[in-house]
């Protein structure tokens, strides 16, 4: 069977905060699962992981999502006991709709003992040098009865060796009592990957880590734009009402000019955009002299304007995730962040259902991947496997756009305005 694309059928449901564009088919579905399976040593070892309790489909869900070369990385957090392995590889062509999930970079890193492997991983994000920076809460059962196994930890692998080659615990200092570290963007400048930062977003204690590769060092920094609106932390998604106060979580960078570029970020719970100067944010002296330098960026997206991911492409334009409106938006970071010019570029209340997590990858042209998985029906124990409830999709930016205010405009010179 030949790869199968599939395409989403464009809703223009009306927003109740900006409006929705006919985008044409920008976005499609590489791969659909009504539950998630893996590629087992053999097929003992997949029965008898069933049998003992280590591998249980329902309490599988994939959250975060990177995409280097050929191959697309998925994470499924062990949120719920029965998750064999954290940390996956797919093809970025195949020949199945659901394929099982390879471990990466092997079974081995899933089943260390005393925090020597993987525990469970959120979040990736891959540099200009190949390198996936990858984010390790160190906790287990978190939507049962949570256990810290591990301190959170940020690996580095190598893409092109499949090889860990860094292992940096996150220090106590920085990691609060209920700390909730989410997300993470990697910042590197050029093709040599020097003066590379990682940044991390504390959801839940509200709080934005740096990581310095240099030196290995970290530092935090705390500030009220980090914290959840209230009316914002009251949902409803087809019917279902529940309550997150998750603070910071979703961060992009624009461009690098002048020797500096912004870290735009926002907490999921939240209709509010907000930017910093990464040189404010990667200077430790700056943690506690720096309140100023976290400035909103405009208007509100409305009730149902909360975020989870967002991305930045090489054109300066955002795309971001409406969780509770089954959409993804646009906008130009070189216009005024208000609703006439934000828009809505793929709408469907199917396969769209609570996008997650959101990459822009390093190809040319670039494409955008994205992770739906029913979050919230996942946590109450309300997913139903005989529909299909997680997606990997990917959208092109620039067909995305095409024709609506995200589109910049490019001048006789070749820049855009």
């Amino acid at each position: 069977m030949l790869l199968r694309l599939v395409c989403i059928a464009v809703a223009l449901a009306t927003s109740d905060s900006f409006n929705s564009f006919p985008q044409r088919n920008a976005i499609e579905t590489l791969y659909r699962w009504k539950q998630i399976d893996y590629v087992f040593p053999s097929p003992q070892s997949r029965r008898l992981a069933i049998q003992n309790g280590e591998f249980n489909q329902i309490n599988v869900i994939p959250l975060g999502i990177e995409r280097w070369q050929d191959r697309v990385f998925v994470s499924t957090p062990r949120w719920k006991k029965g998750v064999p392995a954290t940390l996956s590889s797919l093809p970025v062509a195949s020949q199945e709709e659901s394929p099982l999930l390879a471990p990466y970079p092997s079974w081995d890193w899933h089943n260390a003992d005393n925090c020597t492997g993987f525990t469970s991983i959120y979040r990736m994000s891959i540099d200009d040098c190949g390198v996936m920076w990858v984010l390790d809460s160190g906790q287990v059962e978190a939507f049962e009865t949570a256990r810290q196994l591990c301190p959170p930890t940020l690996f580095a692998i190598s893409l092109a060796t499949d090889t860990v080659v860094g292992r940096f615990p996150i220090p106590s200092e920085y990691v609060l009592q209920n700390s909730l570290i989410t997300n993470l963007v990697v910042d590197s400048r050029d093709a040599q990957c020097r003066d590379l930062h990682v940044y991390i977003a504390d959801a839940w204690r509200f709080g934005l880590i740096v990581f310095r590769d240099s030196d290995t060092s970290f530092w935090r920094f705390n500030h009220y734009s980090f914290y959840p609106e209230p009316l914002l932390s009251n949902y409803t998604l087809h019917g279902l009402n529940y309550q997150w106060s998750d603070g910071l979580f979703g961060m992009s960078l624009g461009q690098y000019q002048l020797g500096d570029r912004p870290l735009y970020y926002h907490s999921m719970s939240s209709s509010l955009e907000f930017v910093v100067k990464t040189s404010v944010i990667r200077d430790p002296s700056r943690v506690n002299n720096a309140v100023d330098e976290f400035k909103l960026l405009g208007e509100r997206r409305g009730l149902r304007g909360q975020v989870s991911a967002a991305a930045i492409d090489r054109n300066g334009v955002m795309l971001f995730n409406l969780i509770s409106q089954d959409s993804i938006g646009c906008w130009d970071t070189r216009k005024e962040y208000k609703l006439h010019n934000l828009r809505i570029v793929a709408q469907n209340n199917e396969t769209l259902v609570f996008p997650n997590d959101l990459r822009i990858d390093h190809e040319v042209p670039q494409l955008g991947w994205i992770i739906t998985n029913r979050l919230p029906m996942y946590q109450f124990n309300l997913i139903d496997s005989n529909e299909y409830n997680y997606r990997v999709m990917f959208i092109d930016p620039n067909a995305a756009i095409e024709g609506t205010v995200c589109q910049p405009f490019e001048n006789d010179h070749g820049y855009y305005l």
